[in-house]
């Protein structure tokens, strides 16, 4: 067994005449923790909620695949600037579909989409409550809840495979890149996106869990969800800034413009939905007293 920065070296194994090295990538072990961790926490949200918490584990194979191939769809059709600069446009991941090195059938390189990832758990969720015949809402309530889990946990393969920092900065907690793009060097030190992403799904997860705690009976089924999309697009939004890649005019990336338009859509979404309870709160403030 041989630990390296990348993963976890077993053998090498002779198998029917050839030898193996199988490589267990940080990345991928990281991506899987997160998961599981997500999982048990919608399972004990779910007894709690007096629903039967094997519904998370007999459906977490449709939201896995779907979140996994989604992600990496996502980033395939929308690549990142460091994935185009290093020739990975959308063109060349589909004229190299069968590429066990550096195709988009390789994922534990990196280049999977949170964005991606959410729309195909979600839609995961989706599928498996309809053929289950569950309350659909709700479930996805709870996956809304925990999804912030798995994010905090996921964005530190990031750090394994350098991926998701920021412009330089000469904070101490700045962090170090073996290849930094130029005309950066070795020493430079980045923002660590994925440090403050991981740190902002954490105080998401706190935020959700302890309103769906104390409030899911006096909220609508679906508010979650849209709290999260607020949530989650704010905190990307802001951070956006300081990434090194942009790919829009104006100083806004791709990611940025989703991100507020996911936001924007959340809160509109909330404000509609309750528009009644605002509407009375208003006018309990303008009634004179």
């Amino acid at each position: 067994m041989t630990f390296h920065r990348y993963g976890l070296e077993i053998g090498p194994f002779d198998l029917f005449g050839f030898t193996i090295h199988p490589i267990f990538h940080w990345y991928g072990l990281i991506i899987v923790t997160g998961i599981f961790a997500a999982a048990w926490l919608a399972a004990w949200m779910a007894q709690r909620d007096k629903k039967d918490p094997d519904h998370v584990w007999n459906g977490l194979v449709w939201v896995v695949v779907l979140a996994v191939i989604l992600a990496r769809a996502w980033h395939v059709l929308f690549p990142s600037i460091s994935a185009v600069e290093a020739g990975r446009t959308t063109r060349w991941y589909l004229s190299h579909f069968f590429d066990l090195r550096d195709g988009p059938l390789i994922i534990w390189n990196g280049g999977l989409s949170i964005f991606g990832g959410v729309l195909g758990g979600a839609l995961g969720v989706l599928i498996y409550a309809r053929k289950k015949r569950l309350d659909v809402l709700s479930w996805i309530d709870i996956a809304a809840v925990v999804v912030p889990l798995g994010q905090a946990i996921g964005r530190w393969g990031n750090y394994v495979n350098e991926e998701l920092y920021g412009k330089p900065t000469d904070l101490p907690w700045g962090i170090r890149v073996s290849n930094p793009p130029p005309p950066y060097t070795p020493a430079t030190r980045f923002h660590p996106l994925f440090l403050y992403e991981s740190l902002w799904s954490l105080a998401t997860l706190g935020v959700l869990l302890w309103l769906w705690l104390r409030w899911r009976d006096k909220l609508k089924h679906g508010d979650f969800v849209l709290m999260y999309m607020v949530a989650y697009g704010v905190g990307r939004y802001l951070l956006e800034f300081l990434r090194l890649e942009v790919t829009l005019a104006g100083g806004i990336n791709v990611s940025q413009a989703v991100s507020a338009g996911m936001a924007a859509l959340g809160l509109m979404a909330l404000a509609w939905r309750h528009r009644d309870a605002l509407c009375e709160r208003l006018r309990a403030r303008r009634a004179p007293n």
